[in-house]
């Protein structure tokens, strides 16, 4: 039996970090990978990128991370409501200020991709990492989608699971033998209980089997240290599921 824990979309949050990585750390679980989207909305942007160069956990380049290690410029989202565009342009910006060369530079240097291969016995599993789709790492797939499109990429990348982040929404989906799996979000969690989410996948000669961990962190303390950074307050707002003008 093998074990691995997934995680992303940590969002310069680094008490949920933290919390993720020491749980995965009482159980045991010593392969450890990332979905990508480091930075952006809480403070701790270059603690999160020096804590994972830290523990030397391979990690994508989500779309936030590519936005502040390539410099590109914030295009408003018609999903998002005119509060949330100027927040998320101030956020972004703050990254951008704060991050330092070095780190962007790590970022600039991520993989868009991963695929992992285990052997079990006579058995070898393909696990294929994203952080949103195979083409892009800026495309939104919720539970919701027709289950064709999670077959596809399943079919696509000749692999048993394909693991993905991005829309901070975890879910698992089951097709004859194979999953598509969303890890959920450790530091910006659109779930309704705001915890921090991630995935432990059990692998043995006969199957795969996924568990989806939410945990409690300290969220107070994030929403409280976002309020005395120049990140807007809407960030705090957030992660308390206080009422706002969000998608």
């Amino acid at each position: 039996m093998i074990q691995i824990a997934v995680f992303g979309d940590v969002h310069g949050n680094l008490p949920a970090l933290e919390t993720v990585l020491n749980d995965i750390e009482e159980r045991g679980i010593r392969q450890k990978f990332c979905l990508g989207d480091l930075v952006d909305f809480a403070p701790w942007g270059n603690e999160v990128i020096e804590k994972m160069k830290s523990l030397n956990i391979p990690c994508l380049m989500g779309n936030h991370d590519e936005r502040i290690g390539f410099d590109v410029p914030v295009i408003p989202l018609s999903k998002h409501s005119e509060e949330e565009t100027a927040a998320r342009f101030l956020a972004i910006n703050h990254s951008k200020k704060y991050i330092t060369k070095e780190n962007k530079t790590f970022l600039s240097e991520l993989p868009f991709h991963l695929k992992l291969n285990y052997k079990i016995g006579e058995k070898h599993w393909n696990i294929q990492l994203v952080h949103s789709s195979l083409k892009s790492n800026d495309t939104y797939l919720y539970e919701s989608e027709n289950n064709e499109v999670f077959q596809n990429m399943l079919s696509e990348s000749q692999s048993d699971v394909i693991m993905m982040g991005h829309t901070h929404m975890s879910f698992k989906k089951y097709f004859n033998g194979k999953w598509a799996i969303n890890s959920g979000s450790v530091g910006r969690s659109r779930e309704e209980n705001r915890l921090a989410s991630y995935v432990i996948l059990t692998l043995d000669e006969e199957k795969i089997t996924p568990e989806i961990i939410q945990l409690n962190y300290p969220l107070e303390k994030v929403a409280q240290e976002i309020e005395k950074s120049e990140i807007p307050n809407y960030y705090a707002s957030f992660l308390r599921n206080e009422k706002l003008s969000v998608f």
